[in-house]
């Protein structure tokens, strides 16, 4: 095929993607790790021009039902970099992860959109890991989110003369996540616009040894997951435009939790080291703070983004 000829209307694909937390306390723009809760695409190719966009759940209300949708955008600039011409869509999309929460809900859905057109174009040209990576990249504007998105596990995400790059590891199993969600958000810009331009050179000392020394909590020995979770980057920074969530975060740690500002926030992140510290670290939040937190117990996801198409009669 080329890029003047438009796909046959009639191919369909399904997409299922986990949300993100970034970060994980000292690992700024660094760190990212899958969990359990997902959105999920089912996207039809129509004729050329036409669009029909349908969503339930998260944000149902608020986001658009035209071209700017961020789902839409996505698959778009993936044909636009395959150099393929764009069949008209319809999107039904159902929203899980909550938006403006820290839970990674646009990195899901540029992987959402993205991982779309890999399956409309599976047979005409091949979108492998490394190209996904950096589109969703460049859409997003940086890979902390969408390297666990497209991947599942611990990623590790940087950029060098390349592009983007990741590293997936295997949680230790013994790592148990618990998210805090509370019913006000917070933009990720304001969130970012809140620190410094420079640090001191101790607080960046100190967070490369806890960078380091997560990584050997998560993947081999949780009981340190208390002390490899200390930031001194971006988490004092941002607390002042959202105390609700620095006051629980920090009654959690004074209490021997291992929580930390979800990506940027509100939510709060806790890496318990097993399920029954879960339950403790829920009992406190309830007990510690008016705010109405909504309690996720989950697991992390290991498989990441996925896209299959659709057959007449498949759950």
């Amino acid at each position: 095929m080329n890029a003047a000829v438009v796909p046959e209307p009639g191919r369909r694909v399904v997409v299922r993607v986990p949300s993100t937390s970034a970060n994980l306390g000292p690992g700024f723009d660094t760190l990212g790790l899958a969990l359990s809760v997902y959105d999920e695409l089912d996207v039809t190719a129509l004729p050329e021009g036409e669009l029909e966009i349908e969503i339930t759940g998260h944000g149902a209300e608020d986001v658009p039902r035209d071209a700017s949708h961020l789902v839409v955008r996505s698959i778009a600039y993936a044909y636009e970099a395959m150099g393929r011409r764009m069949p008209g869509l319809r999107l039904e999309a159902h929203n899980v992860i909550p938006h403006g929460r820290g839970l990674g809900s646009s990195g899901a859905a540029v992987v959402s959109g993205l991982l779309a057109a890999k399956g409309l174009l599976a047979g005409e040209v091949e979108m492998g890991p490394d190209t996904l990576l950096r589109l969703a990249t460049e859409l997003e504007g940086h890979p902390d989110n969408v390297a666990p998105a497209l991947f599942g596990g611990l990623t590790i995400a940087w950029v060098d003369e390349d592009g983007p790059q990741h590293k997936k590891l295997l949680v230790h199993r013994g790592v148990s996540p618990l998210v805090f969600v509370p019913d006000f958000t917070m933009s990720t810009e304001v969130a970012r616009s809140l620190q410094p331009l420079q640090v001191p050179r101790e607080d960046a000392v100190f967070n490369v040894s806890r960078s380091a020394l997560l990584i050997a909590a998560l993947t081999q020995s949780p009981e340190l997951l208390l002390a490899a979770t200390a930031d001194r980057l971006h988490q004092n920074y941002r607390a002042q435009a959202m105390p609700e969530t620095d006051r629980l975060v920090q009654a959690l740690r004074a209490s021997g939790f291992a929580a930390v500002v979800s990506g940027a926030g509100p939510s709060v992140l806790v890496l318990a080291d097993g399920p029954g510290r879960r339950l403790e670290a829920a009992a406190l939040a309830a007990s510690v703070s008016d705010t109405p937190w909504e309690a996720h117990m989950l697991a992390v996801d290991f498989k990441g983004g996925t896209v299959r198409e659709y057959a007449e009669g498949s759950t």
